[in-house]
């Protein structure tokens, strides 16, 4: 009886200890794969028309796979910012003007936001150009506001402009046409 009364605690204990230690090892298990796309150095990203893209990092940048060459300006927007809203026309007619020499492709500071309100921004706004919408957003936010040393908390809209994966110029907030058409030219040696 004497055995019986410690062998039962004793177990109770031991498989407790068990599935804590199981439940440990599949949080490491996430962790691991999570950390393991967290360092690959590339996004891939879905734009609202259903496309898929990737952007790949260098240590001085980004480029867009698939198409190098292309200068790559990335726009860190939100659809409630009236300075965003501003410049998508403005980043609508470069890459209308430039289409075969550049994208411009933009990325949502908000979390979980819907398409068709990504959908709407663009319709209103005249957002001619490619905006993704993807579970890659923030991380590319983030890993972009370090390259360029802003901190966490920085000014937006926020454009990058990138050549063969080396930042050219980037702005914080609106931005005249003009000026970006000018580092366009400058870069594309026109």
């Amino acid at each position: 009886m004497f055995k019986t009364t410690i062998f039962i605690p004793l177990l109770a204990v031991s498989l407790f200890f068990q599935a804590c230690s199981n439940e440990t090892k599949k949080e490491q298990s996430s962790t691991q794969k999570a950390n393991a796309i967290l360092s690959t150095n590339e996004f891939p990203l879905r734009s609202i028309d259903n496309t898929q893209l990737t952007l790949q990092k260098t240590t001085q940048g980004f480029y867009l796979q698939n198409d190098k060459n292309k200068l790559l300006l990335i726009d860190v927007f939100a659809t409630w910012c009236p300075p965003c809203q501003a410049s998508a026309s403005h980043l609508s007619s470069l890459q209308k003007k430039y289409e075969k020499d550049i994208k411009v492709i933009g990325v949502s500071v908000e979390d979980n936001i819907d398409n068709a309100k990504l959908q709407e921004f663009a319709t209103q706004h005249n957002a001619t150009y490619t905006l993704v919408n993807s579970d890659q957003n923030r991380r590319l936010i983030d890993t972009l506001a370090k390259q360029l040393k802003l901190g966490n908390n920085f000014g937006i809209p926020l454009l990058a402009i990138y050549k063969d994966g080396k930042l050219i110029r980037f702005y914080q907030g609106a931005i005249e046409e003009e000026f970006i058409e000018s580092d366009i030219k400058r870069a594309l040696g026109k």
